[in-house]
């Protein structure tokens, strides 16, 4: 790794918003879900949550991963697990759904922990999610369409969630626990010798300020050495 890639990483990670995610609900396809998490990338977002379509594509582990190196995805069996999980740490629950209690996107508060759902493009949310949701959210359409594409309803929303938090200099220092920050930026910077590391359940090697290996040769040979009992 260079120091310039080393300087890029560690400005990506000192941006990223660990209180901010995407939590999808049955939406299927591969490149709605590979744009979803391009725009996750651009504002920031750590981590995207995906359900398992019951109907439609079923092998995303792969394809959706695959999207982006840059942002974690979790996978759930169904929304109203990957719902708890989020609540469970205190996340606000938004829905993007046309109800009667819906509000315009823009009325509300990004800076809380907020979780966005988002449903396939022809059949929007599931009941449960709408049922679960702790407000819905909608945006104000002009025209005869009456949605925008799930991946642009992402961006839109998303885009308003990071205008409120650089209003409130929230990308201003680094937010991700040092836990998460330090092995992310090796496995950026090393992504290989990271997934040899997690084949064995071995350390990282540690690494200096440049983001260079710290004395490589005997963190070969430690490693070495052991392989052999």
């Amino acid at each position: 790794m260079t120091p310039e890639r080393y300087r890029k990483f560690k400005a990506l990670l000192d941006r990223r918003q660990p209180d901010l995610t995407v939590l999808t609900d049955q939406v299927h396809k591969p490149h709605n879900l590979s744009a979803v998490i391009r725009t996750c990338d651009a504002v920031g977002i750590h981590d995207i949550h995906l359900t398992q379509p019951k109907e439609g594509y079923r092998d995303l582990r792969g394809r959706a991963m695959g999207s982006h190196r840059y942002v974690n995805v979790h996978h759930h069996q169904d929304i109203r697990g990957g719902i708890a999980s989020l609540k469970e740490k205190g996340f606000q629950i938004l829905a993007a759904h046309f109800s009667e209690t819906a509000v315009p996107f823009y009325d509300v508060d990004y800076t809380r922990p907020t979780a966005l759902i988002l449903g396939a493009e022809k059949r929007g949310i599931s009941p449960e999610a709408e049922a679960l949701a702790d407000q819905h959210v909608i945006i104000p359409m002009q025209g005869m369409v009456a949605s925008f594409n799930v991946s642009v309803a992402a961006a839109v929303i998303l885009v308003e969630a990071q205008r409120q938090r650089l209003a409130k200099g929230m990308y201003d220092q680094p937010r991700l626990d040092s836990q998460i920050y330090q092995p992310t930026l090796f496995k950026l910077g090393y992504p290989e010798l990271a997934r040899y590391c997690d084949e064995r359940n071995l350390d990282y090697p540690e690494i200096d300020d440049e983001g260079q290996l710290i004395e490589p040769a005997h963190w070969y040979s430690v490693i070495r050495n052991q392989s052999k009992y």
